[in-house]
């Protein structure tokens, strides 16, 4: 079953998911580029940023979602958004600057996809990319272990699940690619209230594709069953439940 995304729940904690985009942002060095493309826009609440960046730019949305991209058109003239999936897509004319921000783990062997990315940017032009890198989290192996058992197995084999690599190993790529490469790791402290508030975090990422293919008749349990055992492994303190979230980042000048 092809899984589809829920745009006003992935917003649901719109500002904890915004900042690795502006951390990513902040080693971008493009100066005045005339075009920039933010592929796997989501909503497009942050191709906003881009355009406030660099307001010359030609800045162009692209995500796979008819749904995000419904969304994402909702947003301030000046910017245009498209349904395209990155896997097969290809620039007109390369450009400036090429952003995919939490994307590219929903791509298996995306390593394969660096060369055609770098092919797509000018000459000078920067690549830069985030992908999460906490999948041996409680809040992804819960999950697998969930959906490993009897009662879901049948419905939950084969769902797309995300994974990445660690900073070295895109370094590694990118500088075989005769790109400029800097390329590091941070870890956020979400702090996350309201009911089961990692549930609800995971349900409008990582988790939804193995929600949407289980039936109607089992989901309601496998849910329960989830939030328990996410509310065991992340308890509540006085200022809330804490998210540990790592993430890499990657910022790659292309050669002149």
């Amino acid at each position: 079953m092809a899984h589809t995304w829920d745009p006003d729940r992935y917003l649901t904690y719109a500002g904890e998911r915004g900042r690795p985009f502006v951390d990513l942002l902040t080693r971008v060095g493009a100066d005045r580029p005339a075009t920039v493309v933010d592929l796997g826009c989501g909503p497009g609440n942050l191709t906003t940023l881009l355009a406030d960046r660099w307001p010359g730019a030609d800045v162009v949305g692209l995500d796979s979602s008819p749904e995000m991209i419904a969304k994402a058109r909702e947003l301030r003239g000046g910017l245009r958004f498209h349904v395209a999936d990155l896997r097969d897509w290809t620039p007109p004319a390369p450009v400036d600057v090429l952003v995919s921000n939490a994307t590219l783990q929903w791509v298996p062997s995306h390593l394969d996809l660096l060369p055609r990315l770098v092919d797509a940017v000018a000459p000078g032009g920067w690549l830069a990319f985030q992908v999460p890198g906490n999948f041996d989290e409680p809040s992804h192996t819960i999950r697998d272990e969930l959906a490993a058992e009897a009662a879901y197995a049948e419905h939950t084999a084969g769902v797309a699940v995300p994974s990445s690599h660690d900073p070295a190993v895109y370094l590694d790529a990118l500088a075989g690619l005769d790109c400029t490469v800097d390329a590091w790791e941070t870890t956020y402290l979400h702090l996350l209230t309201g009911p089961d508030p990692v549930f609800t975090w995971v349900s409008g990422t990582g988790a939804r594709p193995t929600l949407q293919a289980l039936p109607g008749d089992l989901r309601p349990a496998f849910e329960a069953e989830f939030k328990r055992r996410l509310a065991a492994a992340y308890p509540e303190h006085e200022y809330g439940v804490v998210l540990p979230f790592r993430r890499i980042f990657v910022v790659a000048r292309v050669a002149s």
